[in-house]
């Protein structure tokens, strides 16, 4: 199979609420099997999570709670992308990636750091009015 050619796609949309944290994970748990190894679906779910709580803390902080954000995902036999959408004013992810002064302590800021050290690639583009957060990790196939 091509890499390229995906296993599985899906795309679903959620409230803008950190309630909504707890739904996004158990709509993710039904991804962990096979092509996708059980250590990436870990890891996966923890930057999908920081994701969601980002959008929703920080894209979304003045939009009403039915503002959607859309969760779409991409498997491949090698591959994993999340796509994180908003409607928020956006920010700069490079920045945040590279600032090499986040407190290990805080209780916030972390979020992009975990997400950037879990994944193989990770990029934020505007596309109609929307914010894209894509979260790529790649693997061997099998568990």
């Amino acid at each position: 199979m091509n890499s390229t050619t995906p296993v599985y796609q899906e795309s679903i949309q959620f409230n803008t609420d950190l309630n909504s944290v707890a739904d996004v994970l158990d709509w993710f748990k039904q991804f962990d099997q096979v092509p996708l190894p059980h250590t990436v679906w870990l890891e996966c779910q923890i930057a999908l999570a920081e994701g969601f709580t980002n959008a929703v803390r920080h894209a979304h902080a003045s939009k009403a709670p039915e503002t959607p954000i859309e969760v779409e995902i991409f498997i491949t036999d090698q591959s994993i992308e999340l796509k994180i959408w908003d409607s928020g004013s956006g920010f700069n992810i490079a920045e945040s990636l590279r600032n090499p002064h986040m407190d290990q302590t805080a209780e916030h800021g972390r979020g992009i750091k975990i997400i950037g050290k879990i994944a193989d690639q990770v990029s934020y583009t505007r596309i109609n009015q929307r914010n894209c957060l894509i979260i790529t990790k790649h693997y061997t196939s099998g568990k």
